[in-house]
């Protein structure tokens, strides 16, 4: 699969969101975070700005749901019109009915783990999704600098992908910009969620092309290609 850019809103003019979103025509998604101040330290938006952005873009929207009750919640966001809904592990009591259910409603199925979560005990859930999001920073804040001994987690999961012959994206996020996203897509990641690398930039949708230049080239010469 070519890579894929997903900024985030979350470094983006809340006032503005419509205009934001037009501002990175081209991305692959429009990522969403959704934090409720209890699953992390920090408030953003929640199902009514996801509905009504849903209706104001035509890019698919990516929402990453740092929440607290993800199986009673995430599914009304793929109801809203969310292409992607990512639960945290940490807080699905049923990972597997969960996922199953946003899949049923039509959204792609994603789990999310925070930085000290392995992988290795979820290995037998991965065929149950869609996408697997590895957090590059603690989740809770944007512009945070990227965790670069996530690396080898990265990889880790790319083999597990790979050995089990799954069409299963993996997307980092958190610190990635062109310093960092070449060593992500060097380590296995295929979708990569950029915030203030894209909104910080003079011209969001030329940042959005030449992030997804260098993740394409970086995957390009990756062992992981050749030896899947």
């Amino acid at each position: 699969m070519s890579p894929q850019i997903s900024p985030s809103i979350l470094a983006a003019d809340f006032a503005r969101l419509a205009d934001e979103a037009e501002a990175v025509r081209g991305a692959d998604w429009l990522h969403v975070d959704v934090m409720d101040n209890h699953f992390v330290p920090n408030l953003t938006l929640g199902l009514p700005v996801v509905e009504s952005l849903c209706k104001a873009t035509d890019i698919p929207v990516d929402c990453h749901l740092m929440i607290e009750d993800p199986d009673r919640w995430a599914p009304q966001y793929a109801e809203a019109g969310a292409g992607s809904v990512t639960f945290h592990v940490e807080a699905a009591a049923a990972p597997v009915r969960l996922a199953r259910e946003l899949r049923a409603l039509g959204a792609r199925a994603s789990m999310a783990l925070k930085p000290a979560t392995p992988i290795e005990p979820y290995e037998d859930l991965l065929p149950e999704l869609d996408m697997l999001l590895i957090m590059t920073v603690e989740p809770g804040f944007g512009g945070q600098s990227f965790l670069d001994i996530m690396l080898p987690k990265i990889r880790r999961t790319r083999e597990l992908i790979n050995r089990h012959g799954l069409q299963l994206w993996l997307q980092i996020d958190g610190g990635v910009s062109a310093e960092t996203i070449e060593r992500c897509a060097d380590a296995g990641a295929d979708v990569f969620v950029a915030g203030s690398a894209v909104y910080g930039a003079a011209d969001p949708a030329e940042a959005v092309r030449r992030l997804r230049e260098q993740a394409a080239a970086a995957t390009e010469g990756s062992p992981w290609v050749h030896r899947h």
